[in-house]
């Protein structure tokens, strides 16, 4: 009898799982650097801490295209994005924070890939865990499609 409770108690954890998480994808467009870290790197983790302190998880995926491509790169010195002053100042330790967020926080990163020609980008310039996908449109329907909440970081 107690097996059989133990079952049912587990079964219906399992059925209710999906209604224990959200899910969010950011269009993400801006350029603007303090815009990126108030909204992704800052919210992102404030967001996450919020739902895992409900023992719910957040599942965020981040479609990026626009100006974000420039925070997104392996080496910014070798990018049309070089002229920033204020990126580069900071970029090597904002590029291992979004890495974190990759690993630490299990941030889906996805990058249109129509668009890279116009900024000079090839999948080799582009950081390991994002993954290049054929336009943010496709992205952003997708997500929606599976259920993610849609919100816009724009400049």
């Amino acid at each position: 009898m107690k097996k059989i409770l133990i079952m049912l108690v587990v079964l219906f954890g399992l059925a209710h799982a999906d209604e224990e998480s959200a899910k969010v994808v950011f269009d993400l467009t801006t350029k603007n650097l303090v815009k990126f870290e108030k909204n992704i790197i800052k919210g992102v983790v404030i967001n996450k801490s919020h739902y895992e302190s409900s023992l719910k998880e957040l599942d965020v995926t981040v479609v990026i295209h626009g100006g974000a491509y420039r925070f997104f790169v392996k080496d910014i010195d070798e990018t049309i994005f070089k002229n920033d002053k204020k990126l580069v100042k900071v970029y090597a330790e904002l590029k291992k924070r979004i890495a974190s967020m990759a690993e630490t926080y299990d941030v889906e990163f996805l990058m249109c890939g129509a668009a890279m020609k116009r900024n000079k980008l090839e999948a080799k310039d582009i950081v390991e865990f994002v993954k290049i996908i054929p336009n943010s449109t496709i992205g952003l329907i997708d997500k929606q499609n599976e259920g993610y909440a849609y919100l816009p970081v724009r400049d």
